[in-house]
């Protein structure tokens, strides 16, 4: 203590880290864009096995123990990266701005491999029987399909789209994951698609809870035949068709709001006998 080395421990060591987990989801989480799915992450922590533990008494044997644990059970690897992720930025969180004086069980251990990029395309066809599905679950539903297809948004953006933002052939998105604005096209399929929402009194166009809307999806695809289409591929479909149709990497960016060319090419699958066509 005279030379100034002491660390007083005593606060890192009385509190658990759900105590963290339940601090950070009200200092940290509100202010990012993906906040509700995030809480439901945080949930996920503070099921773990060492989530009662002093946040300096978690090791990284015991992060790595639970790790493997996941994956066995069948918990996507990208999931799991996620979930760590939150982890480790708690970690940051606790020792640059909370001032605890502990260690970061997170750096050490393994992350689960990146996931191949998906190649699955919802087709014409598939798509049509899809929608035949959904209509019998809730007219909303299909278009919700028709607008992510036919643009290429996200989902969120769908969820938060607003009718003054929807302005003759475009839609405005003033704020999108990615932080900044951006202009969508909407071709006349999609403008029909939403003629036929109802006027809602507070502008939004989108009343439908969003994991209500993905997993009825998932429920219409899998019985429709196609259980490997998710709600997330109908953006991936809607960026390969763009290309289909000719249009450059540049203006696909500037639709999908994809920030590098790496990103924009894991969405896109261009079907061979269109291509061989082109080549003559």
């Amino acid at each position: 203590m005279g030379q100034g080395k002491y660390v007083d421990t005593r606060e890192a060591e009385s509190t658990t880290l759900i105590e963290c987990l339940d601090r950070y989801g009200r200092e940290v989480t509100p202010s990012k864009k993906g906040a509700s799915r995030e809480m439901i992450r945080i949930g996920t922590l503070k099921k773990t096995p060492f989530a009662e533990k002093s946040i300096a008494a978690v090791r990284s044997t015991d992060v790595a123990a639970w790790r493997d644990a996941r994956l066995q059970s069948g918990t996507a690897g990208n999931t799991v990266r996620l979930d760590l992720a939150l982890l480790s930025h708690l970690y940051t969180i606790a020792i640059k701005e909370w001032g605890l004086p502990v260690t970061n069980p997170v750096t050490n251990i393994r992350k689960p491999p990146v996931g191949k990029p998906r190649d699955e395309r919802c087709l014409p066809h598939q798509e049509e029987t899809i929608l035949s599905a959904l209509d019998k679950i809730h007219p909303e539903l299909r278009i919700w399909s028709i607008v992510a297809v036919e643009t290429g948004m996200r989902r969120g953006e769908i969820y938060s789209l607003r009718k003054e933002w929807v302005r003759g052939r475009v839609a405005y998105l003033p704020d999108t994951k990615n932080g900044t604005a951006r202009q969508v096209p909407l071709s006349s399929r999609a403008r029909e698609a939403l003629s036929q929402l109802p006027t809602m009194l507070d502008g939004r166009m989108f009343p439908l809870n969003l994991d209500y809307v993905t997993r009825q999806f998932s429920e219409a695809a899998d019985t429709a035949g196609f259980p490997k289409i998710t709600f997330h591929v109908l953006r991936h479909e809607a960026t390969s068709r763009f290309f289909e149709r000719g249009l450059n990497m540049m203006q696909v960016a500037a639709i999908t709001g994809h920030k590098t060319m790496v990103m924009l090419r894991r969405y896109t699958h261009l079907q061979g006998e269109d291509l061989a066509s082109l080549l003559g």
